[in-house]
């Protein structure tokens, strides 16, 4: 066999075993933190430092470069941080928020998730022009609504994250990455249902999405559901 070729079939066997040692210490630190009760004070505490890209609201940013965090399903956000944490999920923004030193371990991160699912949601993310919804509506209805409910409201049991009250540009963006492959840690289920669309589809699909009324769901309701 080539050396070359050779050399390359090797490399790609490592990363594929790096990749599914991250997705096996993710899965391991979701559960162990699942098992946990939250501490809210030592969560807001840690939130301090969440507050400098996502505010004090967990509103984040209308252009989409931070988002709306707040009543996001805790055991969503456990997940995703746990993602980051085992570089399972590339966000090098976040890459020194999530360390050891800032979360600690499992508790940790049940604090500062506990704290983020109950802050209030944002009522009024930023959202498209508004110009196609029902052809959004209809998208949605299509590809989105089996996972992610008829109004966005996800499902904390499954780790399908609430899409209402998102913004419109991040909403976008992450319907692009997850598409291009951008994201190591999407459902596969839903890289199939979009792998074929275009931008200005999933841009419609966006924008029906950031118009969704906000339905804020208790956090007593969620612990329930997750357990």
């Amino acid at each position: 066999m080539n050396k070359i070729i050779l050399s390359f079939l090797l490399s790609l066997l490592a990363t594929n075993c790096i990749y599914a040692d991250s997705a096996s210490d993710a899965n391991s630190e979701i559960k162990n933190a699942m098992k946990l009760k939250p501490n809210l004070e030592a969560g807001k505490k840690t939130y301090e430092l969440c507050a400098a890209c996502h505010y004090n609201n967990g509103w984040g940013k209308e252009d989409g470069s931070f988002p709306v965090i707040a009543s996001q399903h805790k055991s969503v956000i456990i997940k995703q941080l746990a993602d980051i944490r085992a570089r399972n999920r590339e966000n090098p923004t976040m890459f020194p928020f999530s360390g050891d030193d800032i979360l600690g371990g499992p508790q940790g991160i049940e604090d500062v998730a506990g704290y983020i699912a109950a802050l209030p949601a944002n009522p009024k993310p930023g959202t498209g022009d508004g110009k196609q919804l029902e052809l959004g509506k209809k998208l949605y209805f299509e590809k989105c609504v089996a996972c992610h409910g008829q109004k966005g409201e996800g499902d904390a049991k499954n780790f399908f994250p609430r899409i209402q009250g998102q913004h419109y540009a991040y909403l976008l963006r992450q319907l692009q990455w997850i598409r291009d492959g951008r994201r190591k840690n999407a459902n596969p289920t839903m890289l199939a249902l979009i792998k074929d669309l275009d931008d200005k589809t999933l841009a419609i699909i966006a924008d029906y999405i950031s118009h969704i009324t906000v339905d804020v769901i208790s956090t007593e309701k969620e612990e329930k559901e997750e357990k």
